[in-house]
C-alpha cells in the first residue's frame, strides 16, 4: 500500500485483444525529523514503479495526470532485463490491483469552459420585503 505522487504523465498502452496498461512512477516520502540528541534525519524520497491493468489503467489513462496524489494497492514483481551493453538489471514494479484518486480532477469537465450559473428564480417571482407571504 503506498500513499504519493505521480512523477510523470502515465504511459498508456494497448496490448494484445484490446487489454490497456499504464506504467507510471509514483513518489513516496518519509518527513524528516530529529533525533532525541539533536541529530537532524533529512527527508527522505523514494520512487515506485507502478503497473496496472485493464479497468484501473483506463481509469489512469482518463482522470490521472503528474503530480496527482495516488493511493496505490497491490503486489512487489521482480523482473530482468538485459540492456544494450549486455549487462543484465532487475527492475522491481507494484502490479497494482486498486488504486484511488486523492485530488480526483475531471479532465473531461476541465476541458470544457465554464457556463455561467443561471439565476433559480428571478427577482420578479420574489415577494417584496414588506410583504407578509412567505416564499416557500
Amino acid at each position: 500500500m503506498l500513499i504519493g505522487n505521480v512523477g510523470k504523465e502515465p504511459l498508456i498502452r494497448y496490448v494484445a485483444e484490446g487489454v490497456c496498461t499504464a506504467s507510471f512512477t509514483l513518489a513516496t516520502t518519509t518527513p524528516g525529523y530529529t533525533l532525541p540528541n539533536g541529530t537532524q534525519v533529512p527527508e527522505r524520497t523514494e520512487w515506485h514503479n507502478i503497473l496496472l491493468w485493464r479497468e484501473q489503467a483506463k481509469t489512469v489513462e482518463r482522470f490521472v495526470r503528474k503530480g496527482d496524489k495516488l493511493y496505490v494497492e497491490g503486489e512487489l514483481r521482480t523482473r530482468s532485463y538485459t540492456d544494450k551493453n549486455g549487462n543484465v538489471r532487475y527492475i522491481t514494479e507494484v502490479w497494482g490491483t486498486r488504486i484511488e484518486i486523492f485530488n480526483y480532477r475531471n479532465s473531461e469537465a476541465a476541458a470544457q469552459p465554464e457556463t455561467p450559473q443561471q439565476p433559480i428564480e428571478s427577482a420578479a417571482s420574489q415577494p417584496s420585503a414588506d410583504s407578509d407571504e412567505l416564499p416557500f
